[in-house]
């Protein structure tokens, strides 16, 4: 029992020594070889290396495939499943419409058929987010939730540390591969306050994302709840469809 601790400690150790190295060991990659950031190997490298080094870990280095989550598990988790569609879409229509009473939200062009291109956009864009978020979540929670909640950290504690190490992987992504002018159009802080402002919320997303993760033992649903934050939330601000107050 205690081999078996300290090869999972070891483990999680590696996993996020070389995660939060990466993403500066790809800026490096791209000043080196004359790369633009945006959209560029170094970026690919930061994207990919954390998936990859959690199935590698898996494979050869003793941490097994028992508590990847892979099995759908549907059976008594239809509710959670439910939750991870409608959480986002719930609780951002909930917020607008506060906003909005308030006067530091407008919806420009509000009709039926804005409401139709919303809906066509999401299911467009409902696809490749799902695809990018199996590889993501393969990391996060098929990967370092389950392997800290192990170690006997209590389950809120354990998703708060997994949402530190995931949001400070993120850190490269703001200062270097995301195009300023898109970081714009999501906040007026600068890069310097929206960092630990996004690491709040990247705690408070793994928070629940986690808990659907241990409640169901299986990725689906995580998978299903960044899909629909990517592909539905995201485009309200990117196409315009709300306009926050400055």
């Amino acid at each position: 029992m205690k081999k078996h601790r300290y090869m999972t400690l070891r483990n999680v150790a590696i996993f996020t020594v070389i995660t939060l190295g990466v993403g500066w060991a790809g800026r490096w990659l791209d000043i080196a070889m004359g790369n633009p950031s945006g959209e560029s190997l170094g970026m690919l490298l930061w994207l990919v290396t954390p998936p990859l080094v959690a199935l590698l870990l898996r494979a050869f280095a003793g941490d097994g495939w028992a508590d990847f989550g892979l099995k759908p598990n549907f059976r008594g988790n239809g509710v959670w499943y439910a939750v991870a569609l409608l959480i986002y879409p719930v609780l951002t229509m909930l917020a607008l419409g506060l906003g909005g009473s308030l006067q530091l939200i407008t919806f420009p062009g509000l009709s039926l058929a804005t409401l139709g291109v919303i809906a066509k956009t999401f299911a467009l864009d409902a696809v490749p987010q799902f695809v990018k978020n199996i590889f993501e979540e393969a990391a996060w929670r098929g990967y370092l939730t389950p392997k800290v909640y192990s170690l006997g950290l209590k389950s809120y504690g354990g998703h708060v540390l997994v949402g530190l190490i995931w949001g400070a992987w993120h850190i490269p992504y703001y200062l270097f591969f995301l195009d300023r002018t898109i970081l714009q159009d999501f906040t007026t802080l600068p890069v310097a306050l929206f960092i630990p402002v996004s690491i709040v919320v990247m705690v408070a997303w793994a928070l629940v994302y986690g808990e659907i993760r241990l409640l169901t033992g299986s990725i689906w649903p995580v998978v299903l709840v960044h899909m629909v934050e990517d592909a539905f939330v995201n485009q309200l601000i990117l196409e315009k469809h709300i306009v926050i107050a400055p």
